[in-house]
């Protein structure tokens, strides 16, 4: 099994993150190494490769909470494992439960406020970033839990890069410009960057902030991407914990 860490956030010792590759449970096509019961995998293979990636981590599946993503700007708090309703973020302060953000070319960011022992896990889209559940989930960590731009620390996981991601005009009109490229007629978002600025402009640090390199469309023996692969591509969990 591969699974990718985040080099600002393994500096606390208290906490646990991973992201899941395509690469583990000596899976193979379609679906490989896939965390998605709603890609068409057999159950019985996705419950094996959560438990699997979960104990990798140090975290039972009762201690995992899950969400029902819907490209929305919904953040929810919570307080236990399992399914834990519709949304994109969620925010927890409780000790060993894991938050699981599923992705397969969105962004998906992992957020820990040292200071006040908090934690989320991000799920931004174009949708998601065109509505700022990003900024919102900041802003609750604020609002909420006393969190400062000072006390974050924030891991932008792999995602589709801008060359990559086309889209269509419409789309392209919602965005600033410098997130948007033209190529004969064709419009590309950067939406890994659209989000890196969102945390950088609430006042994070850069050195606070990872933001990976690595593109899942481009890594294909790596990462699932929707976007190169469609209705055969499985899904990765970035998950995030504290001890």
């Amino acid at each position: 099994m591969l699974i990718l860490k985040s080099q600002l956030l393994n500096k606390y010792q208290e906490i646990i993150f991973g992201l899941n590759t395509k690469i583990g449970g000596g899976r193979n096509k379609p679906f490989y190494f896939n965390m998605s019961n709603s890609v068409g995998d057999e159950k019985r293979s996705v419950d094996e490769n959560r438990k699997l990636f979960f104990n990798a981590l140090g975290l039972r599946e009762e201690n995992v909470a899950l969400q029902k993503q819907m490209h929305s700007d919904v953040v929810t708090y919570v307080s236990k494992g399992g399914i834990c309703g519709e949304s994109d973020a969620m925010i927890t302060d409780k000790n060993n439960l894991g938050i699981a953000v599923s992705t397969a070319d969105c962004a998906a960011i992992f957020l820990y406020d040292k200071k006040n022992k908090v934690i989320a896990g991000v799920h931004s889209g174009w949708r998601g970033s065109e509505k700022k559940i990003l900024l919102k989930t900041l802003q609750k960590l604020t609002s909420d839990f006393n969190s400062s731009a000072d006390n974050l620390t924030a891991y932008i996981a792999p995602a589709i890069t801008q060359k990559n991601y086309e889209v269509g005009r419409e789309v392209a009109d919602l965005f600033d410009k410098k997130y948007i490229s033209e190529n004969d007629e064709k419009f590309y978002l950067d939406v890994s960057q659209v989000n890196y600025d969102i945390l950088v402009n609430f006042g994070l640090q850069k050195n606070h902030i990872q933001q990976s390199k690595l593109c899942s469309y481009e890594q294909k023996n790596l990462l699932h991407s929707f976007r190169r692969d469609g209705l055969n591509s499985g899904r990765s969990f970035g998950i995030i914990a504290m001890k």
